[in-house]
């Protein structure tokens, strides 16, 4: 299932908010969503978004893809460097044990 980060519409007519929800791609904006995990206000100045942080990097470690708007928000939240710093550590440590196994070979 092609799992998707994105808003979904809340609000009256020009006066939008959203929610910052999982769902899968092939839904409607409207549609169902697996997980909720923040919300997004653009009325305000400066826009005011909140996303919790251990939902949204699980959802990303198990693959799920942010939208354009989304991205942007979780990089001005610090999430994605979160991630990437995440990423690194694993990798790093992969790349320990192998050199490790190797020399033993």
């Amino acid at each position: 299932m092609p799992v998707r980060i994105r808003l979904k519409r809340f609000g009256r007519k020009n006066r939008p908010f959203y929610r910052i929800v999982i769902a899968d791609s092939r839904e409607p904006r409207q549609g169902k969503s697996v997980d909720d995990i923040g919300y997004y206000n653009p009325l305000v100045e400066p826009a005011e978004f909140q996303i919790n942080e251990e939902k949204a990097l699980t959802w990303l470690r198990e693959g799920a893809k942010p939208t354009d708007t989304v991205k942007n928000l979780l990089s001005k939240s610090g999430i994605l460097k979160k991630l990437n710093e995440q990423i690194q550590k694993t990798n790093e440590a992969q790349n320990t044990e192998r050199s490790d196994t190797e020399q033993e070979v």
